[in-house]
């Protein structure tokens, strides 16, 4: 069984001038029973920040927070002395653990910034607060699927405190990847740019698709596509 998440009718959307936010699961004043999270993905928010603006100082605890950047750059202090600016193809994650506290700013005072901010449960509470950024090159992204975070870091991808596994991937248009889906796991892939189709499925940015049966995904590009997807326990 698959589902899609459309971006057109099935996201939250917050507008705040200097943020315009679209909330793939229930988040702040957006609330919907039917979209609380998918397993242990619990957040994915495409937000985007005018130039010099930004997240104030702000709390988290226990949540394995994922900062994906599509263009310009984020700028991120927190209080465990951690500062830094990302880019487009690294990767960022902050384990809030046991509390902290960190601010997001557009790094930019001209350019808007455009990144995906995932939120994802850990598989304790409690840990140690910690920070950790990757980059992975276009070229190991480029019509493939790139391990790029995952349980215990495997091919130099990011650590993250749960049983997943986090691909990227940049699809040439007229390409097409395949993926299993294993027993006991589910999938969920959210198309950041262009279009794919997926076991016949259209999906466009900002779409996401929740695979809960096991099988092939066979993925082609109608456009040259930019894409995540998360193989998680079921």
């Amino acid at each position: 069984m698959s589902q899609i998440y459309r971006a057109s009718d099935a996201r939250g959307d917050a507008d705040f001038g200097w943020l315009k936010s679209k909330h793939t699961f229930s988040f702040g004043s957006y609330f919907d029973p039917n979209y609380i999270g998918f397993g242990a993905l619990r957040v994915i928010n495409e937000d985007r920040v005018a130039p010099s603006a930004g997240f104030p100082t702000h709390p988290h605890e226990n949540m394995e927070i994922i900062s994906y950047v599509v263009s310009g750059g984020l700028e991120h202090k927190d209080s465990i002395g951690t500062g830094s600016v990302i880019r487009p193809g690294e990767l960022q994650r902050m384990t809030a653990g046991t509390g902290v506290r960190h601010s997001e700013y557009n790094a930019s005072d001209t350019d808007p910034v455009h990144f995906l901010q995932i939120w994802i449960v850990p598989e304790q509470d409690g840990l140690a607060p910690s920070y950790d950024q990757k980059a992975f090159p276009i070229e190991e992204r480029q019509n493939a699927l790139r391990l790029i975070g995952s349980r215990d870091g495997r091919e130099g991808s990011l650590v993250i405190h749960q049983d997943l596994d986090l691909y990227g991937s940049l699809l040439s248009a007229d390409r097409s990847l395949a993926f299993d889906t294993r027993p006991g796991r589910k999938v969920w892939l959210q198309v950041v740019k262009g279009a794919l189709s997926v076991n016949g499925q259209q999906l466009n940015a900002g779409d996401g698709l929740g695979v809960l049966e096991q099988g092939a995904l066979s993925l082609s590009a109608q456009q040259d596509s930019e894409f995540l997807l998360f193989d998680l326990a079921a």
